[in-house]
């Protein structure tokens, strides 16, 4: 439980503190911003507690190969199906999520937990294994971002207009870059 802990709440630090308009950002990882990454970062939480169960009665969750063609084509399949969710909706069912995760392990055996069982080697590696690799690549996109704005690059960002608080209307972010002034 302290390892799930710990990689979660240094998951939770990696994007502390960004705007909305830098979550929602393009080009963290690939094509996916920080928005997605979180989406994806609960999907494979929602298959632990999909398979979890299962694994503690003995049964064989159903390879991503066989069911999805791949882990690739499932991350992909699960990515277009959560495109449209909002930025609050997102962070709702990452919350959500995370905690009926907590539940599920708080019930388990302690024999489950402490050795090298079916039911901990899945947990590690949807949860507190998987985490770590999305943080990193958040903490590096946002040293590059940092890089670029104190590298002489002024960086514009339009953010979208608010209507009491809430956006109006889809609009995407941009950002511009400006060069570092000329000198004559």
């Amino acid at each position: 439980m302290k390892r799930l802990d710990t990689a979660w709440c240094a998951f939770k630090e990696s994007y502390a503190g960004l705007s909305e308009a830098q979550l929602m950002e393009p080009g963290v990882s690939g094509m996916w911003s920080v928005r997605d990454i979180i989406a994806h970062v609960t999907t494979w939480e929602e298959e632990a507690l999909k398979h979890l169960p299962s694994i503690l009665e003995g049964r064989r969750p159903p390879r991503y190969s066989v069911a999805y063609g791949g882990i690739d084509a499932f991350n992909a399949q699960m990515t277009t199906l959560k495109e449209g969710l909002s930025l609050s909706e997102v962070f709702r069912q990452l919350d959500d999520v995370h905690q009926r995760v907590i539940d599920v392990i708080e019930r388990v055996p302690e024999s489950h937990l402490t050795s090298e069982s079916r039911f901990r080697r899945r947990l590690r590696l949807d949860t507190y294994a998987h985490y770590p690799k999305h943080a990193q690549a958040i903490r590096l996109w946002r040293e590059r971002q940092a890089g670029r704005a104190s590298s002489g690059f002024v960086v514009f960002r339009f953010t979208p207009p608010r209507v009491s608080g809430k956006l109006s209307g889809h609009v995407r972010h941009r950002t511009y870059l400006q060069g570092p002034p000329r000198r004559n």
